[in-house]
């Protein structure tokens, strides 16, 4: 392409897949922008962003600065949510090159009163933008400019800062080059920052073997509330599918009273618009909505596209689902596992359009219905991309408030892919990451990389799926050391409830599964019951509330500590006003002793001057003033979290 503009601008970011994808963002953050601008010759060049909500119609200009070697940054901020777009504007700048050109003419001695009145002329058409204030000074120039008995005065409002400031304000763009819109979405800040806990609802009863209702759910959001959770997550509340049940521990036929797996969705019951009904009403749901809000806790859905064999789907659309030649239906599989309760969708079918439809509609009617705004999508991997992509758009058009949570334990591009597509967070491989290299490699890899602008790790000591084998047999100080990790690593964080709280651990042989493991019958729990890892917990979210350094992922240091069994870690708010410090062993059965590098220089301390460091958890403080500070864990407290305080 043909381009009359001399100005080259290349390596720009943030930018996904070339402007294909959304940047993400939550209310109030900053995009920082970086590009590479530059022109032939020696003419000054200079730059702007313009930046927008699709809801407005005007375009805002900020100006970017150099850096060396031909970069360039920027910064705007967003306060609306929704969509925005980015441009960069690169122009060389006949104004300031006159000015520069003469500057270094005056220096040397020469004469000049040529370029005075070339100067004079630049100078006239700012008289139409600027204003009063300004206006006064553009004048003064241009008449000394203009006058031979005023040279003296001329030169010096050339040499007067002055006049450079003018010229910035009101730059002659010399056929300026705009690059294509790259755009940006903005979330609500619990795309930020929740704090996720999963119980079963069948299980909330008191009564052992009573099959809890959400009354039973209602009975226990104090206790939620208390301990710092503001988002609970249900596993699928719909109907279970009877054909082709599970049995206790995944056994292939149900005996009598098995209660199956929930996410064996559908029956002559209903689908994913209805509620099991051992479970209560949907009047009973809505409730227990409403009354989690009140305590500022929102409820969170499971979406799982999936049906039971005698789903209403199976009659109504078999074609949704893939037939074998001999007439029997595809359940599905992952080999050599059998899931026989489960049928996968078909998305291949021709009717495609009806099907996709359909289940933007489930999303919608229970936001519509029941004021639903967080859905923890099931298996997110194992569905056309494209497909989430057009529903989370479609969903978002109507209501921005809604979070989708990705649950794609896959490889790495696919659960990057989910978030270019528009998950707004997504579970990951914390899980797996037990060591210091390891955390330090994938943390560092989520926050200082692309990953960093789409992908927002939401951190899970275990789930329902997943009894990691580190845990398998733990005491009581890895319960707590791995909880501390996900909630202070990520800003985003959740535990299968009361399983990690009680630290039940006995897993199938071999396997990283629970023995008798609740997705396939009711569990009883002492809902009343507490113990220390639950006070540690409760403590660990209060320090999350009250600390906006631990509010955000990205902005996390790791310093130095000689100790492979130590980890520390740093971490602060957009302003910087907020700073913690993370101490933590990874050793849960010996002491540990260490001492921690303190980056002095970047906290900005003059040599003496000393911080004090502020346990949240215990209360304790310390005076630091060295370079190298001391610390020491034991496995009953096997961490610090400091808030840093200046003096």
């Amino acid at each position: 392409m043909l381009e009359k503009s001399r100005i080259i601008i290349e390596n720009i970011s943030p930018v996904i897949n070339c402007g294909e994808y959304a940047v993400k963002r939550v209310l109030d953050e900053i995009v920082n922008v970086k590009a590479d601008i530059f022109g032939d010759g020696h003419d000054i060049i200079q730059a702007s962003i313009f930046y927008k909500h699709s809801g407005k119609r005007t375009w805002n200009e900020t100006r970017m600065y150099p850096l060396e070697n031909d970069s360039w940054k920027g910064a705007f901020s967003v306060e609306t949510q929704g969509n925005f777009q980015f441009y960069i504007q690169g122009w060389e700048d006949h104004g300031l090159n006159w000015r520069h050109g003469i500057i270094k003419k005056i220096e040397d001695g020469q004469k000049v009163s040529s370029e005075l009145l070339e100067g004079a002329e630049l100078l006239k058409p700012l008289l139409q933008q600027s204003n009063k204030t300004d206006a006064i000074l553009i004048k003064r120039a241009i008449t000394a400019f203009s006058e031979k008995e005023k040279y003296e005065e001329a030169v010096n409002i050339c040499l007067d800062k002055e006049l450079e400031t003018i010229l910035i304000k009101y730059p002659h763009k010399a056929v300026p080059l705009e690059t294509k819109k790259f755009p940006v979405y903005v979330d609500r800040k619990k795309a930020r920052y929740s704090t996720w806990y999963e119980f079963f609802p069948r299980s909330a009863s008191l009564e052992k073997g009573k099959h809890g209702t959400f009354k039973d759910c209602e009975r226990l959001l104090p206790r939620v509330a208390e301990m710092g959770f503001d988002t609970l997550y249900f596993p699928p509340v719909h109907p279970i599918g009877e054909v082709n049940r599970k049995g206790k521990n995944n056994a292939k036929d149900a005996g009598e009273g098995d209660v199956g797996s929930p996410w064996g969705i559908g029956s002559n019951k209903g689908g994913h618009k209805d509620i099991h009904p051992e479970l209560g009403s949907l009047e009973d749901f809505k409730s227990l909505v409403n009354k989690a809000k009140e305590m500022n806790i929102e409820v969170a859905m499971d979406f799982a596209l999936q049906a039971a064999p005698d789903h209403p789907y199976v009659k109504k659309h078999p074609n949704w689902f893939k037939w074998r030649p001999d007439g029997t239906i595809q359940y599905a599989e992952n080999p050599p596992k059998k899931y026989q309760d489960i049928l996968p969708i078909y998305f291949e079918s021709e009717e495609w359009k009806k099907m996709w439809k359909e289940f933007l509609d489930i999303v919608l009617y229970w936001i519509e219905e029941a004021g639903i705004q967080i859905f923890r999508v099931d298996n997110p991997h194992t569905k056309p991309f494209y497909f989430w992509g057009w529903l989370i758009d479609e969903v978002k058009k109507k209501h921005p408030d809604i979070i989708f949570l990705a649950e794609a334990f896959a490889r790495p591009k696919i659960m990057e892919q989910l978030g270019k597509q528009g998950f707004t967070q997504s579970y990951t491989y914390f899980t797996w990451r037990t060591n210091k290299h390891e955390l330090t490699e994938y943390v560092n890899q989520l926050t200082k990389t692309e990953l960093s602008e789409y992908f927002r790790p939401n951190f899970w000591p275990n789930t329902p799926d997943i009894n990691p084998y580190h845990l398998q047999g733990a005491n009581e100080a890895m319960f707590m050391i791995r909880y501390f990790l996900a909630a202070t690593l990520s800003s985003n964080t959740g535990i299968y409830g009361p399983v990690f709280e009680f630290m039940v651990s006995d897993a199938v042989p071999g396997k990283e599964e629970y023995m008798d493991s609740e997705k396939y019958q009711i569990s009883h729990w002492d809902w009343n019951a507490e113990n220390k890892l639950m006070r540690v917990i409760t403590k660990i979210n209060e320090a999350r509330k009250n600390n906006a350094s631990l509010q955000q992922t990205n902005n996390i240091q790791f310093w130095e500590i000689h100790d492979d069994g130590l980890m520390a870690y740093y971490k602060y708010d957009q302003e910087k006003e907020n700073q913690s410090l993370m101490v933590v062993s990874l050793d849960p059965y010996n002491s540990k002793q260490g001492s921690v590098k303190v980056p002095r220089h970047e906290l900005g301390l003059q040599p003496g001057q000393f911080i004090r460091v502020e346990d949240q958890i215990t209360g304790n403080s310390y005076h630091w003033d060295q370079e190298w500070c001391y610390v020491e864990l034991h496995p009953g407290m096997p961490f610090h979290l400091f808030t840093i305080h200046k003096n």
